[in-house]
Parts: C-alpha cells; sequence; structure tokens
C-alpha cells in the first residue's frame, strides 16, 4: 500500500532523526520504505542542493531560491518518489513542497499564488498523504541545526541558519497557519528527547495507516 509522508519545520526540529525511526519503525512492521529528502534524493537535485544551501551564495535572490528548489523537486519527484509510490512503496520524505510555500512565501515574501502554480507544475500535482509538522521552539533548533552543522562538518549547507531570528520565527508561524488550513498535517510536539519524540511521530501515523486500511 502505497503512501507519501512528508516531514517538515523548522532548523533544528528533528525531522531527519525522527523520519529515520519512523522508516525503521515501517520496515519492522513489514513495509517497503524509502527515505528521502529535499533539496536532494537524486542526483541532479543533491548537486542542486549544494548551490541552496552554501552560505557563500548570500546574494541569491529569493526568486532564483525558488526556480533551484522547484527544479530539484521536478527532477526527484519524477526520478524517486513516483517510480517508488508506483511499487507500491511508503516514501517518507524530509520537506516537500509545502517547505517552498512557507520559507519562500512567509519567510522571502514572494507572491502566494505563483508558488502555487510553480509547486504544482514542480510536483506534477502530487499531494502527500500526511504530512509531519515537527514543532520546535525557533531559538533551541537554530541553535541545535549549528551544533549539528559544526560536529559533523555541514558549515557548507548552513545558509538558512544565518538568516535573523525573525526571518525563522515567521517560518515557524507559517508552518502552524498551514498545517490549521490542511486536513494532511499532524503537528507533533517535538520537546523532549529523541525517543519520546518518535513515539508521538509513530503513534500519529499508526493511526493513520490504521484508518487508511479500514477505509
Amino acid at each position: 500500500m502505497a503512501f507519501f509522508i512528508t516531514f517538515e519545520g523548522i532548523e533544528g526540529s528533528g525531522k531527519s532523526t525522527q523520519l529515520l525511526h519512523l522508516c525503521d519503525h515501517l520496515q519492522a512492521l513489514g513495509y517497503q520504505t524509502v527515505a528521502t529528502r529535499e533539496p536532494g534524493g537524486c542526483s541532479i537535485s543533491n548537486t542542486i542542493r549544494t548551490l541552496l544551501l552554501d552560505p557563500e551564495n548570500d546574494k541569491m535572490a529569493s526568486c532564483t531560491e525558488l526556480l533551484l528548489y522547484s527544479a530539484s523537486r521536478a527532477q526527484h519527484v519524477i526520478e524517486l518518489i513516483r517510480p517508488a509510490l508506483a511499487e507500491g512503496k511508503i516514501v517518507l520524505c524530509d520537506r516537500f513542497s509545502d517547505a517552498t510555500t512557507v520559507y519562500q512565501g512567509a519567510g522571502r515574501g514572494l507572491d502566494m499564488k505563483q508558488l502555487e502554480a510553480i509547486n504544482n507544475f514542480a510536483t506534477e500535482g502530487l499531494t502527500p498523504d500526511l504530512t509531519l509538522l515537527l514543532d520546535f521552539p525557533v531559538e533551541a533548533g537554530l541553535e541545535r541545526a549549528r551544533l549539528r552543522n559544526h560536529n559533523d562538518n555541514l558549515e557548507s549547507e548552513g545558509r538558512f541558519e544565518l538568516e535573523a531570528l525573525d526571518f525563522h520565527q515567521r517560518i515557524r508561524q507559517s508552518y502552524l497557519d498551514l498545517a490549521k488550513s490542511k486536513e494532511r498535517f499532524q503537528i507533533i510536539d517535538a520537546l523532549g528527547n529523541k525517543d519520546v519524540v518518535a513515539k508521538r511521530v509513530t503513534a500519529a501515523v499508526d493511526h493513520f495507516l490504521v484508518n487508511r486500511r479500514s477505509t
């Protein structure tokens, strides 16, 4: 049974950690899964990722940023996501089009109608079946993300961590507003250690799967 499940949230909210934990959980239940991320997920998209996240590209125009994310997503959908869904797998993705709505919309102030049209074009209309929003305080998330980048030698991917605090506060609020407007969202309290958060994530996903199997 194929499902497309996405993880969203501010920097340092624990998306990557929780995605991998959920992947293990679902595999233990007998599901075939694919874990991926954006930007990235395939060779061309990973090349674009390098451009997007490099702090040296601090002069990148907002419209350029939007189109690069969209180009990466289009390749990702065509090359990896849709084929995996066609094979009946559960695809778990760290960020998807909601991130563009929030970061380039609320964050950069780009026109929402244009964003929606570009998102629909890049995704071929693909929408997640379930989106897990890991909600976490902005200051703590940024501190965690910067520490991760330092410890894992990921400073070359830290362009967004350099944005001002009010930028990230707009991102968090926009995510919460978006979650209230779309039924596919589940807000997960990301405070607590990773095992506690993982229980919240798996409970939400198990409930979703039970409901889908019964319909």
